[in-house]
């Protein structure tokens, strides 16, 4: 999503930093603050504190990141090999979306974004005919299961430019994590209550069900759904219930068969009453039927997907969706993140990107007077943004069912401004408006992929731009053929991904 960011910039940060809830949120929060405020040589090094409790599992069915993760553990000279052994994790390249604009019709949406090499390549393909996913390198790499390197004379050779993203088990992910934070605290144990400042409202200390009592200068929720600081600050939850059409899910995991392939991509399968997610890890598939109880009920749904899979399941939980935000993520001394900030749905990797990019916004702004303010309207913005994206994907040529009945009378304003001001040209990036700092966000990479897909671009349109001059769209064909072969050639040289993951365990015993 976008260009990758410095997050080392100086800053003076609080000097006593107090995370509640571990996970992945939590113990990204514990390495990014910790380690970007250590960065500078004129600020005090912080004491970090942790208070996570062994008493509150997680699901652990399969998550997805962004890229931006990728950019994260390189940026902190994490080892990625060692995160993919450690977690069990696997490769992402993008979405592949069955059966969303019709039955038996899938489309991907590959994550790299050819117009770096090659701008204006979309608006050649959207003429020409030719699918927009088939510039991009990642998405020979879906098609053929590949890892992300060849290997040649003994050393692995990148595929190519682009960064990929990560599937993996987030209970997992958060040990990681953990194993990489240093010099915190950490505290098994559950807030009871908060202290606070009678005069300003800041937090000023949290009272332990140990009866222990942790005070610090800035507590960051880290809690998910219990939202067990932001909530008693003030916080007010939006519901996004009108605009996203699904509100329950049914988690459960599907064994890898010995021998079976693993699919590089995430996998969103459309149904009559919502939509199945399918996570890869190394060892399993991590599943989910998200869906709508207005139009059928839990026992309905587990039948349904079953008859879809051909196969029984044995859903984990059944999770209850209102998927919104917070109105305000940042109150007093309390800055709310990952799920105790927003939920959306697990068909974008949005949870995870958005907590890495505002971390990175909290270096900038933790000590500018104006932070908070600027803060809570970022976030407002993204996560208004990620809704408006993932509601983009209903938009469908389906009628088999009420669902899609209903989802084709009620598209929402802002999906339907987005589309009128699309009828006659492709996105572009001054479609959009700019993320603080330029900071990786969602704009026409990611858009037009998914409106190729959906059939929702005008070629006659781009037929025409393209028209007014011929010699650009010469260039721009052979700049597709050119990139077409690269990409087939470099996918066919790289590893099959399952081989090649098992060959990192097999390095890391050798």
């Amino acid at each position: 999503m976008g260009s990758p960011a410095r997050i080392d910039e100086p800053m003076n940060g609080p000097s006593d930093i107090v995370i509640v809830g571990g996970g992945t949120a939590g113990w990204l929060a514990a390495l990014m603050l910790g380690d970007i405020t250590r960065q500078n040589p004129q600020a005090s090094v912080p004491k970090i504190t942790v208070i996570e409790s062994s008493k509150i599992g997680t699901i652990g069915v399969g998550e997805g990141t962004t890229a931006v993760f990728r950019q994260m553990l390189q940026h902190f000279g994490l080892d990625e090999r060692a995160f993919l052994r450690a977690t069990g994790a696997t490769i992402k390249y993008g979405i592949r979306h069955r059966d969303w604009r019709r039955l038996k019709h899938h489309y991907d949406g590959p994550i790299d974004d050819p117009s770096v090499l090659a701008p204006g390549i979309d608006l050649y393909s959207v003429a020409s005919g030719k699918p927009v996913s088939a510039a991009h390198l990642f998405q020979p790499l879906m098609d053929k299961a590949r890892a992300p390197v060849a290997r040649k004379n003994g050393r692995e050779i990148p595929a190519g430019p682009f960064h990929h993203a990560f599937h993996f088990d987030q209970s997992l992910a958060g040990a990681w994590l953990r194993g990489e934070v240093s010099g915190a605290t950490i505290i098994d144990d559950v807030v009871n209550a908060l202290e606070r400042n009678s005069e300003t409202g800041d937090i000023g200390a949290l009272v332990l069900e140990s009866g222990r009592r942790i005070s610090g200068d800035l507590f960051i929720d880290c809690t998910g759904f219990r939202r067990a600081l932001i909530g008693p600050m003030g916080g007010k939850w939006i519901s996004y219930g009108e605009t996203l059409p699904v509100n329950r899910a049914l988690p459960f995991w599907i064994d890898l068969e010995e021998g079976e392939e693993i699919d590089p991509f995430t996998l969103a399968w459309a149904q009559k009453n919502g939509w199945m997610w399918r996570i890869p890890t190394a060892e399993r598939y991590g599943c989910g039927y998200v869906y709508s109880d207005r139009h059928i009920s839990p026992d309905e749904a587990k039948t349904e997907i079953e008859a879809a899979l051909g196969r029984r399941i044995e859903p984990r939980n059944d999770i209850r969706i209102d998927a919104g935000r917070m109105d305000r993520t940042w109150i007093g001394n309390c800055i709310a993140l990952g799920l105790s900030s927003s939920f959306l749905e697990p068909l974008e990797a949005t949870s995870i990107h958005g907590t890495v990019v505002q971390l990175m916004m909290l270096t900038r702004w933790l000590t500018d007077p104006q932070g908070r303010e600027k803060f809570n309207q970022a976030v407002a913005a993204q996560v208004d943004n990620f809704r408006d994206f993932i509601r983009l994907h209903y938009v469908s040529e389906r009628r088999d069912s009420g669902f899609w009945h209903d989802l084709a009378r009620n598209q929402p304003q802002t999906v339907r401004d987005r589309l009128e001001l699309w009828q006659n040209k492709l996105p572009e990036r001054g479609d959009f408006r700019p993320f603080p700092g330029n900071l990786p966000h969602v704009q026409e990479q990611l858009y037009t992929p998914v409106l190729d897909g959906l059939g929702l671009l005008n070629r006659a349109a781009a037929k025409t731009a393209l028209g007014q001059n011929p010699k650009r769209r010469a260039q721009l064909r052979t700049a597709h053929q050119q990139l077409v072969r690269d990409h087939l050639r470099a996918a066919s040289d790289c590893l099959p991904h399952r081989t090649w993951l098992r060959s990192l365990h097999q390095d890391d015993t050798a």
